[in-house]
């Protein structure tokens, strides 16, 4: 059996893809899964397991083989877990006869409807991201099953942040904090992050550990935060994985709604997320501790509704992200000590 799985969106929206590929693994043991992921997820890719081949989509001429390699499979079933123009014209590509998306592309698109054979009654808006990728499964006979998040994290990824540690002299247990993303809308003031640095950087019990992606809007962000306090700078000096390595040995990772916060969540580190634009409800995680953050309330979100406007990350205080911050490390002192 072939089966193919179009995941051509973003980091997180393929981590969050990795209960459906552990149940369709565990229900078809035998089969030979191939799956297109967009070309910005390339250094995830060594921690997705249960997948037997993968092709890159780059949005370019180059994407003409991974086309070419599709349309010589002819597959068994193909779930499409983006669907936008260019994950439909995989699917009809793949030739499979079962050709799976959510109803939603017959609302939106009668010539691309026709491109599929089966349609799951769900939408995303009306599910966690998770739940909906599981949703796919359900004409293939899979319900019910896991939704735990699955990373395994390769052993050069955990060496090259124990080496970091070394090298920066991180000696104590830490903190991480990732204030970027890749959106400007999600960012925190950068006068605010300095607050809570000073807040914590007095505390000789703990180490703290700044990081950040590469692009130029995040690292001027960074740079603000650092012009105003004094901390363990690793910004722009780990890859991917090397980071959710560093964020697995963490005491607390502290973020907004990014990607890190997705790696926390595969590797069960607590976290504290500042959520704003996005909604919680569709995005958070599940499994492992995490507080969310969002609008002016002092204390960490504890309902979450499919439907709500967009809020400026200005609303969340710098108190509310102290306070939870608090509560997180305490509860593991607590922990500890029982």
């Amino acid at each position: 059996m072939k089966i193919l799985l179009l995941q051509l969106k973003r980091i997180g929206d393929l981590i969050l893809t990795t209960p459906a590929i552990a149940a369709l693994r565990e229900c078809f043991p035998e089969a030979h899964v191939t799956m297109v992921v967009s070309s910005e997820c390339a250094d995830l890719l060594p921690a997705i397991s249960g997948v037997d081949r993968i092709l890159m989509a780059r949005r370019n001429l180059s994407d003409l083989a991974a086309f070419l390699a599709v349309a010589g499979r002819k597959f068994d079933y193909c779930i499409d877990f983006t669907r936008n123009d260019r994950s439909a014209f995989l699917t009809f590509l793949s030739g499979a006869r079962k050709r799976i998306v959510s109803y939603r592309v017959r609302d939106q698109s009668k010539s691309r409807a026709r491109l599929y054979t089966d349609f799951v009654n769900v939408r995303m808006r009306d599910l966690h991201t998770t739940d909906y990728n599981l949703s796919l499964l359900e004409p293939l006979g899979i319900r019910d099953v896991s939704s735990s998040l699955h990373l395994q994290l390769p052993q050069s990824a955990h060496e090259k942040a124990d080496a970091l540690r070394r090298n920066w002299n991180v000696t104590k247990p830490f903190v991480v904090l990732h204030p970027g993303s890749a959106r400007q809308e999600k960012l925190w003031e950068a006068a605010r992050w300095a607050q809570v640095i000073k807040r914590f950087v007095r505390n000789n019990d703990l180490d703290l550990i700044l990081t950040s992606g590469a692009s130029k809007h995040e690292q001027a962000h960074i740079a603000a935060i650092k012009n105003e306090t004094k901390i363990i700078d690793l910004s722009g000096k780990t890859d991917l994985l090397t980071l959710a390595a560093l964020i697995r040995e963490a005491r607390l990772l502290v973020t907004v709604d990014s990607a890190p916060m997705h790696l926390a969540a595969g590797t069960h580190t607590p976290q504290v997320i500042l959520f704003g634009p996005t909604n919680p409800f569709h995005w958070r995680p599940r499994q492992s501790p995490a507080l969310i953050l969002q609008g002016k309330s002092p204390q960490p979100v504890t309902e979450f509704s499919p439907v709500q406007p967009r809020l400026p990350m200005s609303q969340i205080s710098t108190e509310a992200v102290i306070s939870a911050m608090d509560l997180v490390l305490s509860q593991h002192a607590a922990a500890r000590t029982s």
